[in-house]
């Protein structure tokens, strides 16, 4: 025999020998439950049989009795007991009667066949009769006992006989008897009683064969049923295999013998579990073509070939600070730098910034520029220098007076002063100069960022009409009625319309654009394409969510394990091990609705007073724009709220709410994202909000719960996060007790799908849709160009 064959042979035995242990598994719990069965019926069956013919003797006894009654009388009446003896004879010759004997009223034993048992006395027939099982064991066999009274008529002379007063007094069976006599009419009376001994012995014998019978059909019904399951299992088994291949096919239900709604069940949950298996199949995997650092600088090679690359924005991705222990370097807390930066290590571009480190003249060369980050040196930093009153009008004034809450729905009343606008237009003005010094051609692409700088895309189109201009706006934009407030509403669109392209994190906030554009602008919109005309320049606006850098394997190694950053956290922090740690980390901005988590957090503990002592909240909350009264004042007022919680609820040392005011580098931010449990984003009203996105790329554990505002631009991309609507209150604090109670399982589920989106869609893939769009637009224009210079000629 060669291989194939004994291999086919061996998966034959094999495959029956599975087909013997399901068979067995049906057989064994029917056999057992016949055996049962049989097991029970067998004493009962022999209780009703022997009821059944106990019924019958009883029967039987009454008409040998009263065919006898009369004979017995008569006999008695004359005295001639010779006739009885001759009578008993002759009818104790039936089979099934064993005895007979003939007592008087008093209890003595007047005649009785030859059988009759000596030992056997009227009083023990008569209290043996009476039993509910009449059954006596003699040396010959169990017999059934029947006693029947015997009636005459009465005698003209009553001496001749004895009265029931005769008996003696406390004989056995005589006071039971005293009614049967009363009852009897009067013209009768008890003369007598015979005792009946019927043979039982065929009563085993027949007990016996109903036994056997019903043995034999218990069997022979098991039989019948194990055929039957064996069968029916076995072509159950072969059409739930070809059921199951078929869905593993894709085919469908597929069952020969059975209907296909048995397999639907079974069907739902194969197909369920299938996509749960492809969905982690999927995460793990990751997308088709990751955006990387590599794909995007491929990508500026390819389509943006020998194009320089310049990021103009108001806050500077390093600031250098003197210290007493000389010049230290920091990083912004800026959700524009944590996007932003990373794009500019790929590109190895230019960025110009306000320089407003106290460190920051020293280290810059003649051209006020500087090679970051420190110790790479992958980019040129082109530092601008503002005076502190270009700083107040500008920055603080029309920026953040102005614009900031113009833009935001956060219920501060914007205010447009006619020195801040001035002073806006200025410093775009050098903004402009300082891209136009550091372009080494005339068509360089400039990303410009956010609404510091609506001026700033007009201006550089004046300087370098051939120039790709990127703008992005990181807030929201507002409806057209609440933008009319500003005064320079028509000065702000046509210089954001100097951009080739203008970016929004949601396709609604482009809505708003352009329907504010239709209000304020004489210009052509064509909502199919997403363009607007305006001077003869075309402006492409499109949506671009903003993302985060996805951290390295290398990175996420430096951070050390979820255990070690929960140890340092509570350590440094001086919380309790087991507590449940939420945290939030923002700018000190009332946008970013701390105090109405802070409300939240307060009324979980007043309907949940078992997390008194086992829930923290901390604050992070960098302070920003400290000198503008909205700012201080609101950070006095969440500083007050904080106090006030701490006071109600502190126990023995544990207070609710941390709140630290003060700057934390990344690497620290990362650990608390990591120690946490829960990451509490409740703005009131954002352009993305990246903080919610750095916590999922932080928890490799695929633990942790994201609460998260429905006014971020994040909560279209993350619907996987509890959702919450900052401003009510009870259901804040009911998303916080969810996600405090949320089972690990669950954490694992919606965790890795919201680290999948967040991988997918990360920061290089913003920055790469954006530039290949300027890309195209590029090659176009070229086209274009080439086309009119062949009709010129």
């Amino acid at each position: 025999m060669n291989t194939a064959s004994t291999i086919r042979t061996t998966g034959t035995w094999s495959m029956r020998l599975r087909t013997l242990r399901l068979q067995l598994r049906f057989l064994l719990p029917l056999f057992i439950v016949l055996v049962v069965a049989a097991y029970l019926a067998v004493p009962l069956l022999d209780k009703v049989t022997l009821r059944w013919f106990s019924r019958d003797l009883n029967s039987r006894g009454l008409l040998v009795a009263n065919a006898l009654s009369d004979s017995i009388a008569e006999a008695l009446a004359a005295g001639r007991l010779s006739r009885l003896q001759t009578l008993f004879d002759r009818a104790a010759q039936d089979e099934r009667l064993v005895a007979i004997g003939l007592c008087s009223p008093d209890g003595r034993l007047i005649q009785s066949t030859d059988r009759f048992p000596a030992d056997l006395s009227c009083a023990r027939s008569l209290e043996v009769a009476h039993k509910p099982d009449p059954r006596l064991a003699l040396s010959g066999g169990a017999v059934h006992v029947g006693v029947h009274d015997v009636l005459g008529h009465r005698p003209a002379a009553p001496a001749a006989l004895l009265s029931l007063d005769d008996w003696a007094p406390g004989d056995a069976g005589v006071e039971g008897n005293k009614s049967a006599v009363a009852e009897t009419p009067a013209s009768q009376m008890l003369v007598a009683r015979l005792v009946l001994l019927h043979d039982l012995s065929f009563i085993d014998r027949r007990s016996e064969d109903s036994r056997n019978y019903l043995i034999g059909l218990i069997a022979i019904l098991g039989l019948v049923m194990a055929v039957i399951t064996m069968v029916v299992a076995q072509l159950s088994w072969r059409g739930w295999l070809s059921g199951a291949r078929a869905l593993m096919r894709g085919e469908g239900l597929v069952s020969p013998l059975m209907p296909a709604p048995e397999l639907a069940p079974f069907a739902a949950d194969l197909r369920a579990r299938l996509r749960d298996m492809e969905d982690e199949y999927r995460r793990a995997q990751g997308p088709d073509a990751e955006w990387t650092a590599d794909r995007l600088r491929t990508l500026l090679s390819t389509q943006l070939s020998g194009d320089q690359v310049i990021v103009v924005s108001n806050r500077e991705p390093y600031i250098h600070e003197r210290t007493a222990d000389g010049i230290i370097v920091k990083r912004p807390a800026s959700g524009l730098v944590t996007a932003v930066e990373p794009v500019m290590r790929a590109c190895s571009g230019t960025w110009i910034a306000h320089g407003s480190g106290t460190a920051d003249r020293e280290v810059v060369d003649g051209r006020d520029r500087v090679r970051v980050p420190p110790g790479h040196e992958e980019y040129w930093l082109r530092r601008v220098w503002l005076t502190a009153e270009e700083e107040k009008g500008y920055y603080y004034g029309f920026a953040n007076e102005g614009l900031w809450p113009l833009c935001h729905v956060a219920h501060v009343r914007p205010v447009f002063r006619e020195s801040d606008w001035e002073a806006y237009r200025a410093v775009n003005q050098r903004f402009a100069d300082a891209v136009v010094a550091e372009a080494t051609g005339d068509d360089p692409v400039v990303l410009v960022q956010d609404y510091h700088f609506a001026l700033l895309p007009a201006m550089i189109r004046e300087k370098l009409p051939e120039a790709t201009i990127l703008t992005f706006w990181h807030i929201p934009w507002p409806n057209p009625e609440s933008f009319g407030i500003c005064p320079w509403r028509r000065e702000l669109l046509q210089g954001m319309l100097g951009s080739t392209i203008l970016g929004f994190h949601t396709r609604f906030h482009c809505k708003n654009f352009t329907e504010t554009v239709d209000r304020y602008l004489e210009a052509r919109i064509e909502h199919e394409h997403s363009t607007i005309a305006y001077r003869e320049k075309e402006t492409l606006v499109e949506s671009y969510p903003i993302s985060i850098e996805w951290p390295a394997p290398e990175q996420v190694e430096r951070w050390g394990s979820i255990a070690q950053c929960r140890e340092r956290v509570t350590a440094r922090l001086g919380l309790p091990e087991d507590m449940c740690l939420a945290v939030g980390v923002d700018r000190f901005d009332y946008t970013k609705g701390i105090l109405e988590r802070l409300n939240a957090v307060e009324r979980l503990l007043e309907k949940r007073p078992h997390l008194i002592g086992r829930f923290v909240f901390v604050q992070v909350a960098a302070p920003t724009r400290n000198s503008l009264d909205e700012y201080r004042n609101f950070q006095e007022h969440v500083q007050r709220v904080t106090d006030r919680i701490n006071l109600r609820f502190e126990r023995d040392g544990w207070r609710p709410v941390h709140l630290l005011a003060h700057h934390h580098e990344p690497h620290a931010v990362m650990e608390l994202f990591r120690a946490a449990d829960i990451c509490v984003v409740t703005s009131l009203h954002d352009g993305m909000n990246l903080v919610c996105k750095e916590f999922v790329a932080a928890r490799d554990d695929l633990q942790g719960v994201l609460v998260l505002s429905r006014f971020a631009g994040a909560v279209r991309e993350l619907p996987e996060a509890l959702i919450v609507n900052p401003y009510h209150v009870e259901e804040t604090a009911d998303a916080l007790y969810s996600a405090a109670t949320m089972p690990p399982g669950e954490q694992r589920e919606r965790m890795a799908s919201l680290r999948s989106t967040v991988h997918e869609y990360n920061v290089f893939r913003w920055a790469g849709r954006m530039l290949a769009d300027a890309g195209r637009g590029r090659l176009r224009n070229r086209i274009e160009a080439r086309v009119r210079r062949y009709r010129a000629d």
